[in-house]
């Protein structure tokens, strides 16, 4: 799916089942309030919001990732599933959906998401038919 100016839309999965190490499972899960969080805010056009169970960062609770077709993909945790968290996930989201290649520079991105990175992976090679 593509925004009117044709730039890949920039999809946020926020981790549901996130627990900070010895959280008590009767309580709702960090990433599931984070995710709550962001639902609550207005994303950029360019940009759609899911929440997914488990992004397989356990250790480091809560995680969210950016992708898009042809873009860097991120994958950050260690977040705190708060207001301003939210808002600082949604203004990284932007700039990736901004960026022509998804790059995310450190010290370009709001407060909460210049650390906490697990993941930084290239965009997909396109594999041409012969």
């Amino acid at each position: 799916m593509s925004t009117p100016s044709s730039t890949p839309m920039t999809e946020v999965i926020v981790c549901t089942t996130c627990r900070p190490p010895g959280a008590s499972r009767d309580e709702t899960a960090a990433g599931s309030l984070l995710f709550e969080a962001v639902q609550r805010l207005q994303a950029p056009p360019s940009v759609r919001v899911r929440g997914m169970a488990c992004l397989s960062s356990c250790g480091r609770a809560c995680s969210v990732a950016f992708q898009a077709p042809g873009k860097h993909t991120y994958l950050f945790g260690d977040l705190v599933p708060d207001a301003q968290t939210a808002e600082h996930v949604l203004v990284c989201a932007g700039m990736h959906a901004a960026a022509p290649d998804g790059n995310l520079l450190r010290n370009q991105r709001p407060e909460r998401l210049r650390s906490g990175i697990l993941a930084r992976l290239p965009p997909s090679l396109e594999v041409s038919e012969a």
